[in-house]
């Protein structure tokens, strides 16, 4: 064996020894060693309760009860930078999450739920991602509920913008933002037998003219969730604008020169074709030229879309000032009836 051989076959082995611990480093990477030496981050779950009660609806349950909705703040944190993903709710320390949410980008998710009668442990855990472990089940908050609705959902509102003392306070041409949210009892979650519900919020008693629109309009309910489910709610009003020149008495509103030519010009078409008795021809072509003339007249004289182009409407109204009670409504069907839960929100135009 040459001396050139003995080289080459060296820088071979060489390299299949680099190769050999490259890949061993790779699979080492990949194993649960290499994770377990990077370990993914840990998080806490922390967890807060709030209780609000609306008057429940005459016509379905007794006046003297209330609605009591528990609204849940969770808060997860870790040890570095801020997770994201979802977190499931449990009660009574049951193994089966009543409501999930997803984390916004500080980390924080806020449940609307709609219990039943009883003493209620409400507990949170975050269920991690590819970067944050999953947290352990939070601190317990309790809520006890008494006397409460016999209602399917509950219609709440929250997040005015612009608000004072509670009211939505616009400025005419202005418009307004609010959170609505449906959130269904525990009775009427457990009656979809399966099958997702739908719940149809509107908005009545706006002043005119105003509008409301709801992102989205139809909310759905679905099987084992029960957490309220929102719709953002957008109102616009008019702003005042400046009164038109009022349009002219009907029968004023031709122009006087038209009249000075059509009117003398009908007359001599009509006598010339009176007068061309022995030329037929020029006494058709008379009559034709006559009844065009005032086909065009009336026409023009009656064409709605002419007249509004030329008599627009003499004022554009807007929203009147004033304090208004809007009512905001969801309403459920399954077919054969039909439920509605309304609350109020209080909107004042400026």
């Amino acid at each position: 064996m040459s001396l050139e051989q003995v080289h080459v076959i060296g820088k071979i082995c060489r390299g299949l020894r680099l190769y050999g611990v490259a890949g061993f480093a790779l699979a080492l990477a990949l194993s649960p060693v290499a994770r377990a030496v990077n370990p993914l981050i840990s998080t806490s779950t922390t967890l807060s309760a709030q209780s609000s009660t609306q008057t429940c609806p005459t016509s379905t349950s007794a006046t003297q009860l209330t609605t009591t909705l528990t609204t849940l703040t969770i808060a997860v944190t870790g040890s570095t930078g801020v997770p994201s993903g979802t977190v499931s709710i449990f009660d009574n320390g049951g193994s089966t999450a009543i409501a999930t949410a997803t984390l916004n980008t500080g980390g924080q998710a806020t449940v609307s739920l709609y219990l039943s009668g009883g003493l209620h442990s409400l507990t949170a855990q975050y269920l991690g991602n590819s970067s944050y472990s999953a947290s352990a089940v939070s601190n317990a908050v309790s809520a006890t509920i008494s006397a409460q609705c016999t209602t399917q959902f509950a219609v709440s509102i929250s997040n005015i913008v612009p608000s004072t003392s509670g009211a939505m306070t616009l400025t005419q041409g202005d418009s307004g933002t609010a959170t609505v949210t449906v959130t269904p009892s525990e009775g009427y979650v457990a009656s979809l037998s399966g099958a997702p519900a739908f719940i149809t919020v509107s908005c009545s008693g706006l002043p005119s003219p105003s509008s409301c629109t709801f992102t989205p309009e139809n909310l759905e309910i679905l099987p084992g969730q029960d957490a309220g489910v929102i719709s953002s709610l957008l109102i616009g009003t008019t702003s005042p604008t400046a009164r038109a020149v009022p349009p002219a008495p009907l029968g004023h509103r031709s122009h006087p020169v038209a009249w000075a030519v059509l009117l003398p010009g009908m007359l001599g078409l009509g006598g010339l074709a009176w007068g061309a008795r022995r030329r037929r021809w020029l006494q058709r072509l008379s009559l034709v030229l006559l009844v065009g003339m005032v086909t065009a007249l009336g026409t023009t004289g009656c064409n709605p879309l002419y007249d509004y182009h030329r008599y627009p409407p003499s004022n554009l109204t807007s929203t009147p000032t004033g304090t208004y009670n809007i009512t905001i409504a969801g309403q459920s069907s399954n077919g054969v009836t039909a439920d509605t839960i309304t609350t109020t929100l209080v909107l004042t135009v400026q």
